[in-house]
């Protein structure tokens, strides 16, 4: 048999499918992830009892955009690498601009304040703990998203995985803000980068066995 009569035989009964429908599943498997990263935070964790507070704030903000806009291109490359014909690594690339703001901005802070509080901004009230939540809370998240992979059709496993865990580490860490009194940009730069990498360092090791079709 040629290839384009095997071709056409594999797709002779096969529906069409609708537009959306890569972006849809994806979102599905990460708002399922995220909710229950969120209950995670409330019931577990529980929320910072000041939010309303630090939420008029511009740390917070700056936090929630740094976490946020790393969230936004994470899962705008899963999207790209969850396809056969997954392209360039566009957005992952873009996704080293809210990183090099946030260690302009942390310089900026640093130069403003005496080097003798260097130390105690940097490892915060919460390091030992900050980049291990972040982690922990991405798993329902990378979960979810790896239910969605399971009708999908990535060829780069290691890559897709990679932003897939980048992805749960990044919404993972915008959730842990609603719980994470630090107010330090030097902090959130370090060990919230941290726990980020880690997730997508996770989801690297684990994509060639988790997302083979």
């Amino acid at each position: 048999m040629k290839s384009e009569d095997l071709i056409e035989a594999l797709a002779h009964d096969v529906g069409p499918v609708r537009r959306r429908a890569l972006s849809l599943r994806l979102t599905m498997g990460l708002i399922m992830g995220a909710v229950a990263t969120a209950a995670a935070v409330g019931l577990v964790l529980g929320f910072r009892p000041d939010l309303w507070i630090a939420m008029q704030g511009t740390i917070f903000w700056i936090k929630w955009l740094y976490t946020g806009s790393l969230a936004i291109c994470a899962s705008l490359a899963t999207v790209k690498l969850a396809r056969p014909d997954s392209g360039s690594f566009g957005w992952l690339w873009i996704a080293l601009l809210p990183v090099l703001c946030l260690a302009l901005l942390s310089t900026l802070e640093l130069a403003s304040t005496p080097s003798s509080q260097w130390l105690a901004m940097w490892l915060g009230g919460s390091w030992k703990v900050c980049s291990r939540n972040v982690v922990l809370l991405s798993v329902p998240i990378f979960g979810g998203l790896l239910w969605s992979f399971r009708r999908l059709a990535p060829t780069r496993l290691r890559t897709a995985g990679a932003a897939a865990g980048l992805t749960a580490g990044a919404w993972a860490a915008t959730l842990y803000c609603l719980h994470c009194p630090e107010t330090s940009l030097i902090f959130v730069l370090t060990w919230y980068t941290l726990g980020m990498a880690l997730a997508a360092l996770a989801g690297a090791a684990l994509g060639p066995r988790l997302l083979r079709w």
